[in-house]
């Protein structure tokens, strides 16, 4: 008996142990979520009211301020014409936000109407289809964007482009595979059973059920899509504007980077916790669509 308890008790503690090791990640988790949503909604100001963060004027050179190390008049330091880095990168904000949520939009638009149309048809259309995505999905994505941006030139609406198409394939797989789940659920059945056209069994039945993991998908796109376009602008694709993006931004410290390290290392650290902030609210989106 005394074995007993003291086997009963030695299972009750490590459950125990085990439920507070489980509370405190799910408490760390919610932390870094919560600063994560924290992080993107000044990015998202800084976006659509720059003047908000950074009332200074990106646009305007001072000789005289050239590559200053960060202090009190400039926070973040100055680059090699004079600006402030903290005015660059705030101002900068709405080209990177713009083209993620623009070639994310464009990619599940597009890729969720191929795996629609490949789920839902099957046979031949199916097979075509998924030869075509398979050779997609051969290239690299950062790599198909590049030769796209190459090939048209510079510009944010081809930049645009070239990342959303970069990454269709996989909005396209996955719906694919959700839409091959649903359509041979009951309701799915009884619909075209009625003699419901199957456009609006899409529309109606299949897409809403499918939607789900899509959208989880989509929210960490946008941080893929931003730094793919700041690895595009470092590369020296990216669209020639007045204020430079946080890709341009970075490349343009590189030469200095042994004297005036602040220029590309705070240019990094903003596009690498957006990136991660993004991944971490979406891999949040998507356990909470899975439960």
């Amino acid at each position: 008996m005394t074995g007993l308890a003291a086997a009963g008790t030695g299972a009750f503690s490590g459950v125990v142990s085990a439920s507070r090791g489980w509370s405190r990640r799910i408490r760390l988790n919610g932390v870094l979520v919560g600063l994560s949503l924290l992080w993107l909604a000044l990015v998202v100001l800084a976006a659509v009211a720059p003047a908000v963060l950074a009332p200074g004027d990106p646009v305007q050179l001072h000789p005289t301020e050239v590559l200053r190390a960060p202090g009190p008049d400039a926070v973040l330091g100055t680059e090699q014409y004079g600006r402030s880095v903290y005015v660059l990168l705030v101002h900068g904000a709405r080209t990177a936000l713009t083209i993620g949520v623009a070639a994310t939009a464009l990619a599940v638009v597009a890729g969720s109407l191929i795996g629609l149309v490949a789920g839902y048809a099957g046979g031949v259309v199916d097979a075509l289809i998924g030869r075509v995505l398979d050779v997609m999905m051969a290239l690299p994505g950062v790599l198909l964007a590049l030769l796209i941006t190459a090939a048209a030139g510079p510009s944010v609406g081809v930049l645009i482009v070239s990342v959303g198409v970069a990454s269709i394939a996989g909005f396209a797989r996955l719906m694919r595979g959700e839409v091959i789940s649903t359509r041979t659920r009951l309701y799915v059945e009884a619909a075209r059973a009625t003699g419901i056209s199957p456009a609006r069994i899409l529309m109606r039945h299949v897409l809403p059920n499918a939607a789900a993991p899509v959208a989880a998908l989509a929210t960490i796109a946008v941080g893929e899509a931003i730094l793919a376009a700041a690895a595009l602008s470092f590369l020296g694709l990216g669209p020639r504007l007045d204020v430079p993006d946080w890709g341009q931004l970075l490349a343009s410290g590189q030469a200095f980077l042994r004297q005036s390290w602040w220029v590309s290392v705070f240019a990094g650290a903003v596009i690498s916790l957006t990136v991660v902030s993004v991944g971490l609210v979406g891999d949040w989106l998507r356990e909470r669509t899975r439960a």
